[in-house]
């Protein structure tokens, strides 16, 4: 078996959210598309599997029984809407949503079996704002979570890392993790005030998990500089203190100066930088053992490429992607450098930053 494995299949394609809407299967075709097309590239280092569908036990591992009923009970009855927003489910969505849960717990299993380095959960609907009692955001289940909590329940891990990189943050995944330091939340996210309400820099977790959540939400437009700067003075050593045993990556790709519902301004050379520092992380820390789960990304046009530079990343197969570095509007370089020195600071009430 390959060193990198993708865990995919068109069952994805079947949950359908309605005509116009940005979470459409064009996503995930488009990626499956381009790895087709890259598949020379990567030769023998990546492998395809197929999702395995999870079980009711599996997704109560984050989530209530009775919104589990509920999203059931409305596929069943033809889909409709899951929350008073832009959730909405298909009369297959349902089934879709465990094969997402599924998917995500095969790659996670791979990995810890030792069948294959690393792994990259090709998977919709996306899942880090959906909450044990609701939906949100276009996510139905927290695929994200679910993992988190399979590592500590089922592995016996007492330390994992959730690193959100997807533009919005993901308060489903928080919310899940507040009060435990047997996961460190780290989320790299434009200023969540409009969306999703929850993510600023003194949301730091409570009781045991007080300072295993770390908050960095950025100006709209940041752009390369500032966020990669980030990535280098806050994520990598708080996440080389932490160790983690297993890092998972909630792998949205909104963060693209080019799409339509992220507002981050970031580079495919940036977004490039991110995973190779991910994948670098994982070897130095715990064995390579890292699984991305794709969140968002909504501009069919641009995700099959940026999604396999960062496998190609994972897999350490020289790929490259010719896009333009967007202009950054004045004093936003500025309010970011503000975000990063106040973040550290109430960081260091945890961990040991420059």
């Amino acid at each position: 078996m390959g060193k990198t494995a993708v865990v995919f299949s068109p069952i994805f394609t079947k949950h359908n959210p309605g005509r116009g809407h940005p979470e459409s299967a064009r996503r995930v075709t488009a990626v499956a598309a381009e790895i087709q097309n890259k598949k020379e590239k990567f030769g023998s280092k990546l492998q395809l599997v197929q999702p395995e569908k999870a079980s009711i036990e599996d997704v109560e591992l984050v989530h209530a029984v009775e919104y589990i009923r509920l999203v059931d009970a409305v596929c069943r009855a033809g889909g409709g809407p899951l929350d008073s927003q832009d959730t909405v489910a298909s009369p297959d969505s349902f089934d879709v949503a465990l094969y997402a849960v599924g998917g995500t717990l095969k790659a996670v299993n791979l990995v810890i079996e030792g069948n294959v380095e690393n792994a990259f959960a090709l998977v919709r609907p996306p899942g880090h704002h959906a909450e044990r009692f609701r939906a949100l955001g276009f996510c139905i289940f927290n695929n994200v979570a679910i993992a988190a909590q399979y590592l500590i329940e089922k592995s016996k891990l007492s330390r994992v890392l959730i690193l959100d990189v997807d533009a919005h943050h993901g308060n489903g995944t928080q919310r899940k993790f507040y009060e435990t330091d047997k996961v460190l939340y780290v989320s790299l996210h434009e200023d969540p005030t409009d969306f999703p309400g929850t993510g600023f820099m003194d949301e730091v977790g409570v009781g045991e998990g007080a300072g295993y959540n770390v908050n960095i939400p950025f100006p709209y437009g940041t752009g390369d500089r500032v966020y990669l700067r980030a990535v280098r003075e806050i994520l990598t050593p708080i996440v080389c203190q932490y160790r983690p045993e297993f890092m998972l990556v909630s792998a949205g790709f909104d963060s693209h100066h080019l799409d339509p519902v992220g507002n981050l301004s970031l580079s495919a050379r940036c977004i490039n930088q991110i995973y190779e520092t991910i994948t670098c992380l994982a070897s130095r820390i715990c064995e390579g053992k890292l699984v991305s789960v794709l969140e968002g990304g909504y501009n069919p046009k641009t995700i099959g490429q940026l999604a396999v530079t960062a496998i190609a990343r994972m897999s350490r197969t020289s790929l490259s992607i010719e896009d333009r570095i967007p202009p950054i509007k004045e004093g936003v370089t500025s309010r970011g450098e503000k975000v990063i020195k106040e973040t550290k600071r109430i960081q260091r009430a945890f961990w040991n930053i420059d």
